[in-house]
């Protein structure tokens, strides 16, 4: 039995012993999942201009992704599906290619100074269907694609995630100089053989003219 001086030292090796380790969940925790969106999940969801989207496959880690836009720019096709576009990001197409292998997506909604989040999970598929295609339009651009997901769980998050950690607290914002810029550290990195200052230019200009 190891002495604990490894990082492996106090490994966890199957859900029983997990379980031993945390208080029994109360029936009102555990049974907290619906089915469906109700009038509380449409709510949030027409409140929210970001969310993370986790998905995994087989043959690889598991990731999560960033989305935003504006306030209510996912949208519910009905009491049991959503649906949001994938507008123009760096083309790695991680989260896509892992629902082409595994449909499986977990989503956390947020909303700018609310403590609580919103959780659904569900399977998803990636479409072109020209009517999803033209809902998400801004500015006559559509967008590349557009995930659409069968909701299999949905329910609140507590608040003490967001409590603990002041995120929405302007006194805890960081100021940008605290951290490097991102083309500093990607030539830092080895990942960039030019300036960092034409890649921080060469991002910006990215993101003023391709965000949608």
């Amino acid at each position: 039995m190891s002495d604990g001086s490894s990082p492996d030292g106090g490994k966890v090796a199957d859900e029983t012993a997990l379980r031993t380790v945390y208080p029994k969940v109360s029936k009102p925790i555990r049974d907290k999942a619906i089915d469906y969106l109700d009038d509380f999940a449409l709510r949030f969801l027409a409140l929210s201009p970001f969310f993370c989207v986790g998905t995994s496959r087989p043959d690889s880690l598991a990731d999560v992704s960033p989305r935003g836009g504006e306030p209510g720019f996912v949208h519910a096709l009905g009491p049991k599906q959503l649906a949001f576009p994938d507008r123009p990001g760096n083309n790695r197409l991680d989260t896509l290619t892992n629902i082409m292998h595994a449909p499986a997506v977990g989503l956390l909604f947020f909303i700018p100074g609310i403590e609580e989040t919103l959780r659904i999970n569900g399977t998803a598929t990636v479409s072109v269907h020209d009517d999803l295609m033209s809902r998400f339009a801004v500015d006559g651009k559509r967008p590349r694609s557009v995930i659409v997901v069968d909701v299999v769980e949905v329910y609140l998050h507590c608040s003490k995630a967001l409590k603990r950690s002041e995120l929405w607290n302007p006194e805890k914002h960081v100021a940008r100089t605290r951290l490097p810029t991102w083309g500093e550290m990607l030539r830092n990195q080895g990942r960039a053989f030019v300036p960092a200052k034409l890649i921080d230019f060469v991002i910006g200009q990215d993101a003023k003219r391709n965000l949608y």
